[in-house]
């Protein structure tokens, strides 16, 4: 006796699923400009390498004979995959069927990627594009309500994955509910600039309980959440999106278990720029260029910025230093002078931890005048947030440098600074306990106030002050551990990164941090 009935029947299965919404439903997919999620997961992985989980799982309805009336696919698509030749998960929302809304067969499947990812310890691509649940299932009477009592909570996979596994999501179209919670559940988040929007309601929803009638690019643009701080990047289109994805995946590990991916360099590591001696003005508050000291000193096109539009004061990336992945944090004078606000705050912790979980070693650029002062700054609750990143950083277990490129100032500074952190100092560096104008005008107000000529007076207080602001002396007492020529900075960082391969090697499995403000 064969099975070929059942084997055409499962072989018919697999090929309806694959149809997504049918023809009018991809085809309208594409006059929006949007690819499919299996087109997306095309671009996405090594050709040819991706292997589908769960290829028949549908929504099907029966007929009373128990033939098949209605064939509906799961409408998210998960499964391993390869980028460059690294095993990954991936999945996402079907976007042709129900709007991305899950389906049944769809929800269960979801909830499985992270599960799948976390099992086999390889990295989770989410490619999201879909609402949360409907409103028109949960009219449906009968059958069981609800999850079971013993069910384990849907959403501790979701934070237990990020503890194990690098994940990076994707925002394509309207994401909104339940996939906006997951696209926020990431380590690198990315969104297209024209096509998508990340909402927690969309504008029906706000309309009916708030009266605010809003499209879904004013609620949840990307004009917003680029620096709402939802988002990390924005993308000018899919493709876009997904290259920047995969680059983000290449500096990480595949899991906590394993040491970040070093790879050959063909960048000389004794190479030094001479711009580098310009690159620090002599006048203290005139403004300059950090990210070009930072890609003068990283090999070279290897800096890959995350968040740069919120908390612009403060930069957070990802490079490499003699093919080493680092993670490089640094100070935007340009913004507040580079003061940390909440925001840059925020995002510094954010970063700091998320080098943590994943040992990669990180180089810290230091400009820090200290936390932002004034009305919004108190509003915003500013001390707290940096106290956090303050916190952060007292108790990272990465191997930690430190370039002292300018100012260096009150309690954020704290911040840039790890246990056994390598200190090297600039020339240009200032350092104390508050800014030099700002502290001048405290300490000595009397004084000021009481001269023939105040600006003349103020002047010569801080003129006095700045000559014991050298940084020679703090060399001298062995208070970091060199105070180099700005040229030097990539020699000595590349020397510093082959020290530390023994420590790398050592550093496996999660990292652990009590509660911080």
């Amino acid at each position: 006796m064969s099975w070929d009935a059942e084997i055409k029947e499962l072989q018919r299965r697999r090929y309806l699923a694959k149809q997504q919404g049918g023809k009018a439903g991809i085809a309208k997919q594409h006059s929006k400009g949007r690819l499919t999620i299996r087109e997306r997961i095309e671009v996405l992985l090594d050709e040819r390498s991706f292997r589908e989980h769960g290829q028949a799982t549908a929504s099907p309805v029966y007929d009373d004979n128990g033939d098949i009336e209605e064939y509906v696919p799961a409408n998210y698509v998960v499964g391993f995959g390869k980028i460059a030749q690294r095993r990954v998960v991936v999945g996402g929302e079907d976007f042709t069927l129900k709007g991305g809304s899950p389906n049944a067969a769809g929800l269960r499947k979801s909830v499985y990627a992270e599960h799948l990812a976390v099992q086999y310890k390889v990295p989770l691509v989410r490619l999201l594009e879909g609402g949360g649940g409907s409103v028109k299932g949960s009219a449906k009477k009968g059958g069981t309500v609800g999850e079971p009592v013993f069910a384990e909570p849907r959403f501790k996979i979701i934070a237990d994955a990020m503890s194990q596994v690098p994940v990076v999501s994707g925002a394509m179209g309207a994401v909104a509910g339940f996939p906006a919670g997951r696209l926020v559940a990431s380590h690198f988040s990315v969104m297209t600039k024209h096509t998508a929007q990340v909402l927690i309601g969309g504008p029906a929803l706000v309309e009916r309980a708030l009266g605010v009638k809003m499209s879904k690019d004013e609620l949840g643009g990307a004009q917003v959440h680029s620096r709402s701080g939802v988002i990390d990047n924005l993308a000018e289109d899919e493709h876009d999106a997904i290259a920047q994805l995969r680059q983000f995946l290449s500096y990480l590990p595949s899991s906590v278990w394993e040491r970040t991916p070093r790879q050959a360099c063909s960048d000389p590591a004794e190479r030094m720029e001479e711009e580098l001696l310009n690159s620090v003005p002599r006048e203290s508050n005139a403004p300059f260029d950090m990210r070009a000291i930072v890609n003068m000193v990283v090999d070279k096109d290897s800096f890959f910025e995350t968040g740069a539009d919120f908390g612009p004061s403060q930069i957070c990336g990802l490079a490499r230093l003699d093919g080493q992945p680092v993670g490089i944090l640094a100070n935007d004078c340009n913004f507040y002078a580079g003061a940390m606000t909440a925001e840059a705050a925020q995002k510094y912790r954010r970063f700091v931890e998320m080098c943590d979980t994943f040992h990669v070693p990180v180089v810290n650029f230091v400009d820090q005048p200290g936390f932002m002062i004034g009305p919004e700054s108190e509003r915003s609750g500013t001390i707290r947030y940096g106290m956090a990143a303050v916190a952060a950083a007292a108790q990272a277990t990465v191997p930690w440098a430190v370039v002292q490129v300018h100012k260096g100032f009150g309690v954020a500074t704290a911040a840039h600074y790890a246990p056994g952190n390598y200190v090297l100092a600039w020339p240009s560096v200032e350092s104390g306990a508050l800014p030099l104008e700002g502290g001048v005008a405290v300490a000595y107000r009397r004084e000021i106030e009481a001269a023939d000529d105040p600006d003349a007076k103020r002047r010569e207080y801080e003129d006095q002050l700045r000559q014991n602001r050298s940084p020679f002396p703090r060399a001298e007492s062995f208070a970091v551990h060199e105070l180099i020529d700005p040229r030097e900075t990539r020699p000595m960082l590349c020397d510093w990164i082959d020290w530390i391969q023994p420590q790398l090697d050592t550093l496996l499995g999660p990292v652990h941090f009590g509660i911080r403000p």
